[in-house]
């Protein structure tokens, strides 16, 4: 295990919210019949999360709270920290309580926990692979509808940073934008006449001579889209630091260190949050509560 220099927070009510959501979907209105079923009231547990492939760890207060939502009583112990890379085979976190609470809570706790740890995963590869130069690797706004937070959250885990978080933190002024304005200009000039010195605005652009004409106007980022890298280069150098340079359009593990040697400042991924494949990780019984001290 390596520990990350990550000390976030998610605020707990975002994480109450979730994971009442998540139990009343998976509850409905009769309840875990199968545990109710076959286990006593009174019968006590005890088991270990544990990681089945190496990866990066996000959600513990997640899965922490799912287990707390349905029993109060349940002991949840982290073994490590968000943001930590774990070896296969290592334990995670151990908890104790109710075994009806366990079971209950299982894979609500489990769904969080190894989605958010997937997207830390995933990210920690990208940061990893443009490791040495400028580069931060960032995420974007295709996320999963209402875990945008916990998406978010899981990339910072993973060593990467957050582009904005909604249509109402920053502007974005994309191809689409540009268009209905009636071009780069006006559309810079109405989104600073707009807002207050504190927002900040970006401009993509898709080509040289488009990223030229928005350089004439008092903007903070340029997201230079589809790029090739030579283009890039020159794009990075027509900027010489006037603004910050994002990378973006069809960045893969593959093309990523090369982007990133071309002196752009971001790289946005939206593969971060829309693709990243969950970490496996389990929850297993231990055979006597005795087993476990939480």
């Amino acid at each position: 295990m390596s520990s990350s220099s990550f000390d976030g927070a998610l605020p707990r009510l975002l994480i109450a919210r979730a994971v009442e959501q998540a139990l009343a979907e998976d509850l409905g209105t009769r309840g875990d019949v199968t545990t109710d079923s076959m286990v006593p009231a009174h019968a006590m547990a005890a088991a270990t999360f544990g990681a089945r492939r190496e990866g990066v760890i996000s959600g513990l207060a997640v899965a922490e709270a799912a287990f707390h939502a349905v029993d109060p009583r349940v002991v949840f112990k982290a073994e490590v920290h968000d943001g930590d890379r774990v070896g296969a085979g290592a334990v995670v976190a151990r908890v104790a309580g109710p075994a009806r609470a366990l079971l209950t809570g299982e894979r609500v706790a489990l769904n969080f926990l190894c989605h958010m740890s997937g997207i830390a995963t995933l990210t920690r590869r990208y940061v990893d692979a443009v490791a040495g130069t400028r580069a931060r690797i960032a995420d974007t706004r295709k996320t999963t509808p209402g875990l945008r937070a916990f998406e978010k959250y899981a990339v910072r885990c993973g060593g990467g940073v957050n582009h904005r978080s909604g249509l109402f933190d920053a502007i974005l002024i994309k191809d689409n934008h540009i268009v209905a304005a009636g071009g780069v200009t006006a559309a810079i000039s109405a989104a600073r006449a707009h807002v207050g010195h504190m927002v900040k605005i970006e401009v993509e652009v898709d080509d040289l001579e488009t990223l030229a004409t928005a350089l004439q106007q008092p903007i903070d980022a340029v997201l230079l889209d589809n790029m090739d890298i030579a283009s890039l280069r020159k794009a990075v150098a027509m900027v010489a630091g006037r603004s910050l340079t994002e990378a973006s359009g069809g960045v893969t593990l593959d093309t990523v260190r090369g982007i990133a040697e071309a002196g752009v400042d971001l790289i946005s991924v939206g593969a971060l949050t829309h693709s990243a494949p969950i970490l496996d990780l389990g929850l297993d019984f231990l055979p006597q509560p005795a087993d476990i001290a939480c």
